[in-house]
């Protein structure tokens, strides 16, 4: 028996039965695992915080939770906790600024600033990673610069930043003096001299060494380590210096989500690990091989430092049959308001005005039509995609692929997204907190490592500390790779003030 779904695990035949298809030819590689969280009970599985099981409530008010959390992540060997946000409620759905559906089922709603909860879960670490998301429209980079460095600090140099544009009009009303998002050419203007800033700040206004904790002679900073990076643009004019000390890898490492061609140029040229979401592992690979060729080509950057994570579900038996069980059950959790809510803020399209036998893939509207062709592809099974067979694939999983089934299973279903989109590593959503990551732990990641799919343990390091730092565990160093970008704005021991800027201003010519 097997559940009457689109979302099936990709190595089940059309009989409902599950297909072995190993071959001799597997690509091997120790997967980046990263729980993908939010400060809200409700991420990609709609109304799982109903189930007798979830904790997710717990996460406003309760710290354990998050303690609790962190340590089980950590004897998993988990790499990353992997912070998503964002800075308002879905209220496209009927007719605009209409929260009430995310509201009354908790779809990503209420949600709280993830910053607050890294410390909790650093405290009780020493190697697990941690991605947080935070917006170019938030804040000014300034205060980032020092909100994110002080994150690293205290986490000794254990946190990343993914950088998001945003996609919500009711984020930026709320930020941007009550008007709509800016469009989608002046929004990556802006979201890249945003980052040239902060990169300035991090690398550029501290000299390494320059905090001298000199107790005989009262030097805490050598004032000569300091400088101005006089940053004057079209957007931000900033000053400088960066108002908090190096952190023990001095960058925070630099993650970018999203797809679209000017998502794919801040990735390229900026990031160290990129977050992508598509429903196949043909869809995927096409993306990462686009990344990598831009970063090659026009950046000329080392493609093998940079790493592609994928979002996915997974929900795991003893059985297939248990696992469908389990999909079956969580659907009776899951609300049709909320699921068309979240589809509309997706998309930025109001579902309301289809009808729900409307073949969604024949609409005229672009976002939708896109967005309903993925699913089309992934799914080949569901004949026709209506508004209804779309709300029932995201009650579930979201916007991501879901894979149901035994752990060898599972690990089959990986084995196959990795031999076909060569990624590099997996955002694992939950459905059940912390059933989910309790499973994967102790089921799904003892079968990938029979694979030679996950790690057994943490790398050492450099040998000198418990702590691993982010960029460590991820490349083995704690700099940023020669070939990025950035790598040219850090102000060595070396060089004295002037002898930097000489360098910064051949550098500005050459690019000129």
């Amino acid at each position: 028996m097997t559940a009457d779904n689109g979302k099936r695990n990709s190595s089940e035949g059309n009989d409902g039965t599950f297909k072995r298809t190993k071959t001799e030819h597997h690509k091997k590689k120790e997967l980046i695992i990263n729980a993908f969280l939010m400060g809200s009970a409700g991420n990609q599985t709609i109304g799982n915080w109903r189930h007798p099981k979830d904790k997710s409530t717990e996460l406003y008010q309760n710290p354990e939770y998050w303690t609790d959390l962190a340590k089980l992540l950590e004897r998993g060997k988990f790499n990353t906790v992997f912070l998503a946000d964002v800075l308002g409620p879905y209220d496209v759905y009927q007719g605009g600024k209409n929260f009430g559906p995310v509201a009354k089922t908790g779809a990503q709603w209420p949600i709280s600033d993830p910053s607050y909860f890294i410390p909790l879960m650093a405290y009780v670490t020493s190697k697990l990673a941690f991605g947080i998301t935070i917006s170019t429209i938030s804040e000014q980079p300034y205060h980032l610069a020092r909100r994110l460095g002080t994150l690293d600090l205290i986490t000794n140099g254990r946190v990343g930043w993914n950088i998001v544009t945003s996609y919500l009009d009711s984020a930026s009303r709320n930020l941007l003096n009550g008007e709509n998002l800016p469009g989608n050419k002046e929004r990556y203007e802006r979201a890249e001299e945003y980052v040239d800033v902060v990169l300035e700040l991090f690398l550029s206004s501290w000299q390494d060494g320059a905090v001298k904790l000199d107790r005989e002679n009262g030097v805490f900073t050598d004032p000569n380590g300091l400088r101005h990076i006089n940053h004057v643009g079209a957007y931000f004019n900033v000053p400088g210096p960066a108002i908090t000390p190096p952190s023990q890898q001095k960058l925070p490492v630099i993650i970018q989500a999203g797809t679209s061609s000017r998502g794919k140029e801040l990735a390229a040229r900026n990031a160290e690990i990129i977050f992508l979401a598509s429903l196949t592992p043909e869809d995927l690979g096409k993306s990462i091989r686009d990344i990598k060729n831009i970063a090659e080509t026009k950046y000329g950057r080392d493609v093998s430092k940079i790493k592609f994570i994928a979002l996915v579900t997974v929900i795991l038996g003893d059985t297939h049959e248990e696992a469908e069980n389990k999909y079956l059950e969580y659907l009776q959790y899951s609300d049709e308001e909320g699921a068309k809510a979240m589809f509309s803020g997706w998309t930025g399209v109001d579902i309301d005005k289809f009808g729900d036998d409307e073949v969604l893939t024949n609409v005229e509207h672009v976002a939708i039509a896109s967005a309903v062709k993925k699913w089309q592809n992934a799914y080949p099974r569901i004949e026709k995609w209506t508004k209804k067979a779309i709300v029932q694939e995201i009650k579930v999983g979201g916007s991501g692929p879901l894979i149901i089934g035994t752990a060898e299973e599972v690990a089959d279903t990986i084995q196959q997204w990795v031999d076909i989109s060569d990624i590099d590593g997996f955002n694992f959503a939950y459905t059940v907190l912390p059933q989910t990551y309790e499973e994967i732990v102790d089921k799904l990641l003892p079968e990938l490592r029979k694979w030679g799919l996950a790690r057994r343990d943490y790398p050492d390091g450099d040998g000198t500390s418990e702590i691993l730092t982010f960029r460590e565990q991820l490349f083995g160093q704690k700099t940023v790779d020669i070939t990025h970008p950035a790598h040219d704005l850090n102000w060595t021991a070396e060089e004295s003030r002037k002898e930097f800027e000489n360098r910064l201003r051949n550098i500005e010519s050459l690019e000129k």
